[in-house]
């Protein structure tokens, strides 16, 4: 945006300060002063100074002619002014003032009752960190600020943002826009479909996202679940909801998510025959890095993939045997146990145990349980399975 534009869009809207109310006639330069100025006209005639003229220049003329007026400089203003300035007119201030912040890095307007983006026209070029958080902004106008060449850090929290969408590339490439954007803060909003996350891994330099407490996470049923799966979608994370993503968290993740989608993979036509393997493209819209995951690990056995059940306390519960391979004087126990309990928790306290499992679906294969924080549906434990016990 122009700064005539902005000056426009200024004039006319009202405005607090010190408890005093009025209405911006002018925005712009007064010469021969410095900076940028407000052209006020005051509802309380005891208020002003000036005529909306200075030094023989008429800037302004009010509206009534039995009211006051006064100029008054915007950085003297803007320290007086209660929140209401930026809720009503300060994305416009904002941009006419930001020529004067040609070397600005960081910029934080959170919780200013802003509802608009707009574009920045060869200002704010500098901008590394924007925080416009607590501010309901239509999201149709984020992309207006895409095009900013430094930014790296973006906090859109708590903005009810429900929808990203980077039209200018398709699944598997990146955008041309937020080129430089590292770190996003997305907590908060009301994202609810898995195809948002599916449209941030467009972006070409993102390595931090943080999204909690938002509606697609709520409806997982396990919130370990839902991070692997975020994990997956985005190739290049290195920090999610301010936890790291280690490489083998990664290669946890990604493999089960092979396990958990692997029946609607075959289903959409795909196939563990490379020449073969055609799904569909709903599948390829819902699943972009699919394809990608099996040229990683492989095509998944598909004794190891996993349906879809609905959510119910008695999905949860795993019924497992529990064996002693080292000790056929202990007999096997049956436990019912849910699948996101986390491996410590079913070893004995205190005692040096290790753990493995076999499937009957893979006769002969026993798999190591080696990490304690994980939960057991990390390692595709199922129902029936035999959990062997060995005392290190």
């Amino acid at each position: 945006m122009k700064a005539q534009e902005a000056s426009e869009g200024a004039v006319g809207r009202r405005l607090s300060c010190d408890g005093e109310r009025g209405t911006v006639r002018y925005l712009g330069p007064v010469l021969p002063t410095a900076g940028v100025w407000l052209g006020v006209e005051w509802d309380d005639p005891e208020r002003g100074k000036h005529d909306g003229s200075h030094e023989g220049v008429r800037y302004f003329t009010c509206r009534c002619s039995s009211a006051t007026k006064q100029l008054q400089s915007m950085i003297y203003i803007l320290k007086g002014c209660t929140k209401s300035v930026l809720s009503r007119w300060g994305i416009f201030v904002v941009l006419h003032c930001a020529p004067m912040w040609q070397q600005l890095e960081e910029l934080y307007l959170a919780d200013n009752h802003i509802t608009e983006l707009l574009r920045p026209e060869r200002v704010l070029q500098t901008l590394q960190v924007l925080d416009v958080s607590s501010n309901h902004i239509a999201q149709e106008t984020v992309l207006e600020i895409s095009h900013l060449p430094c930014l790296e850090k973006l906090n859109l929290s708590s903005s009810s943002l429900s929808v990203i969408q980077f039209s200018d590339a398709s699944a598997g490439n990146k955008t041309a826009v937020f080129p430089a954007l590292k770190t996003l803060l997305l907590d908060d909003d009301n994202i609810s479909e898995w195809r948002v996350v599916n449209e941030l891994e467009k972006l070409p330099s993102l390595l931090h996202l943080s999204c909690r407490r938002n509606p697609l996470l709520q409806r997982e049923k396990n919130l370990e679940t839902a991070r692997q799966i975020i994990i997956t979608r985005l190739s290049r994370l290195e920090l999610l909801d301010m936890r790291q993503v280690l490489s083998d968290e990664r290669r946890g993740a990604e493999l089960d998510y092979c396990k958990m989608f692997g029946l609607d993979w075959l289903k959409a036509g795909g196939h563990s025959d490379p020449e073969k393997n055609h799904p569909n493209t709903e599948f390829m819209s819902e699943h972009p890095r699919f394809l990608a995951l099996l040229q990683k690990y492989g095509a998944p056995d598909e004794g190891e993939l996993k349906e879809q059940k609905p959510f119910a306390l008695k999905n949860q519960l795993l019924t497992v045997t529990f064996v002693c391979p080292e000790d056929s004087e202990r007999k096997p126990i049956e436990k019912k146990l849910p699948g996101s309990m986390i491996v410590q928790k079913v070893k004995l306290p205190g005692v040096e145990l290790k753990l493995s499992y076999t499937c009957s679906k893979m006769s002969g294969r026993e798999i190591e349980i080696d990490n304690d924080l994980k939960p057991l549906e990390f390692y595709s434990v199922e129902d029936g399975d035999r959990i062997l016990v060995r005392w290190s």
